[in-house]
Formats: structure tokens, sequence, C-alpha cells
């Protein structure tokens, strides 16, 4: 039987929902990296957690991915939270993200998205999150 996204969270009152990417072309690859294992972590901007943005994850707290469309897609659990510059992102944590041939294949992607969404600096904080995938509501689709 196929969840609502209220059944979801009615059920983890704790989740906060979320999109991966900025469009939904990136949305949906980005599921589909977490759906074969490739993408087990990621990073975003500081800047967008806190009063006036989202909540910052926690480890052991679970989260509802969303599709594009607000339909849930995927429960993932965070399992480490760390942050770091820009400057100091290195090789082993792009590969966990799964989207990038290498650092520098990263640089030049997260720099675009970064400047696409409210700018970018080599000093830039970034929290850095390594997750699980507690359940796949595709997968559970009749």
């Amino acid at each position: 039987m196929t969840q609502t996204l209220q059944q979801i969270i009615d059920a983890h009152p704790d989740a906060e929902t979320f999109r991966f990417g900025d469009s939904e072309a990136l949305c949906a690859e980005i599921l589909g990296l977490i759906r074969t294992g490739k993408k087990t972590a990621t990073c975003e901007a500081a800047r967008v957690y806190g009063a006036k943005g989202d909540a910052w994850p926690e480890v052991g707290r679970r989260d509802v991915a969303l599709n594009w469309d607000g339909t849930p897609a995927l429960m993932i659990e965070t399992v480490e939270v760390t942050t770091r510059r820009w400057s100091e992102m290195d090789a082993e944590f792009v590969a966990a993200q799964g989207e990038f041939r290498d650092l520098a294949h990263w640089q030049s992607g997260y720099r675009r998205y970064f400047e696409r969404n409210g700018g970018w600096s080599e000093d830039m904080k970034l929290m850095c999150e390594r997750f699980r995938v507690v359940a796949d509501y595709a997968a559970d689709a009749p």
C-alpha cells in the first residue's frame, strides 16, 4: 500500500521534508543514484540552515526526500554530519556523493549550483551529511 506524505509525517513527526537539487531533472538524477546505492552522502551550503531555513541534519533523524512534484520518494537516516569549508572538500567525500568523476568535477558542478542558489566563495561553510536509505516509497507502490 502506498503511503501519503501526510501518513509518513504522522508516523515520523520529527522528519523534515526536502528535495535534492534545484531542478526536476537534477532531483530525479540524484534520487536514482541513491536508489542504486551510488550516493550515500550530500552537502549543502551551511547558510540554508537555521532560524529561517531548513533544520540542520542530526545523526539518527529520519527525513523524507521528495520527488520534484512533492510526493514522497525516500526516507533517509542521517548517519554522520560534519562541516568543512569549500576548500577542505576531499576526494573520499566526493566519491560518496556518487555524481562526480573526481574532486575537480565536483568543484565545477557544485560551484555552478551554489552560484545559482545564493552565491559561492572559496571559504564558504558546507554541511556534509552521510545517510542511509530506510524506505523507498517507489518500491512500495503497487
